[in-house]
């Protein structure tokens, strides 16, 4: 009995066991820690010039630290400070203008006052007329009422009305004039005009002999004024029987209207002449006329000083390129120049590495990626320092993987993908060097 106790107590102890170590196997086995290795990179600024152009100086060379503002390099400056000289010529030429059509706008401005002076003394005795004259008839407001800009204004509307119908009376009479009859008694009044003037130089020459004791010459005078008025008389006959029609009548009548719509055109502009006093005066209006051209011409002098300016300004920027300066705090890790090399606008030919901003990036296996996020911290060694740690930080993981083969769709050949993951390190005293290798461990 006792023996059998024994052996059900042995194999309890062994089952016992045995699922225990069945437990111990079925368990989830910690990961060891991810670790990763990788070279020592410093941020890199790629510096090219803005300008082309010969390389006239080189300021620094291969592995050596700069600071910002510091200058790397110049280009040759030769024709932009020619081009220099000449805008600042151009900017003093401007500014000459400038203040010379100051001058002549002060001499317009003074001529200008002097004309209104002088226009609003003469113009005393019209404007008190109006206050001293009684209106006429027709009129049952004061001549005082409108104001001079008022009658101004309604003189010139007339001197408008009277030009239209001087203009329609004179198309009237070139109408009558293209008849038949216009002709002809165009023809009859240039001989009764000319028979006229005949006689009247008759008569002088006649006047003249009689003062004379020549009795020959008397009668040669006589005879000639008698031929004249027989013409004269010839000549208004046949100039009075073509009035006796009823188109010359016509014509008689237009040039009659066309005399009075000339005249009436001439009394109406005589009235706005008489009325251009004061501010209206022509000489006051042709000295402002000069003021505001030389108000214009002052602008437009204004405007070239600044077009000289900012040409002036675009020359000086460009000046300023030539010499090419450290964009920020580094060292010269790569310099593809030498003086006389001739470079192109925005190509690189010159890298500055950052020293205080290094970065390490390690690849990091698919089935670890859940292991990281970004701003997870590791600790770094590297082998110059074999006894010391440096910090780091996770700052960027890349969205895509990175395997080879490609198109690897095996679980084994999965498990060659891996994924970049960028990280900074911190090392405040500057030990840590650009190409340096380093290993890498995750805090978990």
């Amino acid at each position: 009995m006792s023996r059998l106790r024994a052996l059900l107590l042995l194999v309890a102890l062994v089952l016992a066991a045995a699922l225990g170590y069945l437990a111990y196997l079925s368990r989830p086995q910690p990961r060891p820690p991810l670790t990763a290795s990788g070279t020592i990179e410093a941020e890199e600024i790629a510096v090219a010039a803005e300008l082309g152009g010969r390389v006239a100086r080189l300021a620094v060379e291969a592995g050596q630290t700069v600071k910002q503002g510091q200058v790397l390099f110049a280009l040759d400056d030769a024709l932009l400070q020619a081009q220099h000289r000449q805008a600042q010529a151009a900017l003093q030429a401007a500014q000459t203008r400038v203040d010379l059509a100051q001058a002549q706008l002060r001499v317009a401005e003074a001529q200008y006052d002097l004309a209104r002076q002088q226009a609003h003394q003469a113009a005393q005795e019209a404007r008190l007329q109006a206050w001293f004259t009684d209106p006429p008839n027709a009129f049952n407001l004061p001549l005082w009422y409108f104001t001079h800009q008022e009658a101004l204004d309604a003189a010139q509307a007339a001197v408008e009305r009277a030009a239209q119908a001087r203009q329609e009376a004179l198309d009237n009479l070139a109408h009558l004039q293209n008849t038949l009859i216009a002709g002809d008694l165009q023809a009859a009044e240039t001989r009764l005009a000319q028979a006229r003037a005949e006689y009247l130089a008759a008569q002088a020459m006649l006047d003249r002999a009689e003062a004379q004791r020549d009795a020959a010459l008397k009668e040669q005078a006589q005879q000639r004024l008698d031929a004249a008025r027989n013409a004269l008389e010839a000549a208004q006959a046949d100039y009075d029987r073509l009035l006796t029609q009823q188109q010359a009548q016509d014509l008689l009548e237009a040039r009659a209207q066309a005399a009075v719509a000339q005249e009436n055109y001439d009394a109406a502009l005589d009235r706005w002449y008489a009325l251009q006093w004061g501010d209206a005066a022509p000489q006051v209006r042709l000295a402002e006329a000069q003021l505001q051209q030389a108000q214009a011409a002052l602008q437009q002098a204004q405007a070239a000083v600044e077009q000289a300016q900012a040409n002036l300004n675009s020359i000086e920027v460009q000046l300023q390129k030539t010499i090419v300066r450290a964009p920020a705090d580094g060292v010269v890790m790569a310099l593809n120049l030498r003086v006389g090399e001739v470079v192109q606008p925005g190509v690189p030919v010159l890298t500055l590495g950052q020293l205080d901003r290094l970065t390490i990036t390690v690849y990091i296996p698919e089935d670890r990626l859940g292991d990281l996020q970004v701003g997870q911290r590791a600790r770094l060694t590297v082998d110059a320092f074999p006894h010391e740690t440096f910090s780091a930080v996770v700052t960027r993981i890349a969205d895509r993987a990175e395997y080879t083969p490609r198109n690897v769709q095996t679980v084994e050949g999965r498990k060659t993908m891996v994924f970049a993951v960028e990280l900074r390190i911190e090392d405040p005293s500057g030990r840590l060097k650009p190409g340096m290798p380093a290993d890498v461990s995750f805090e978990q």
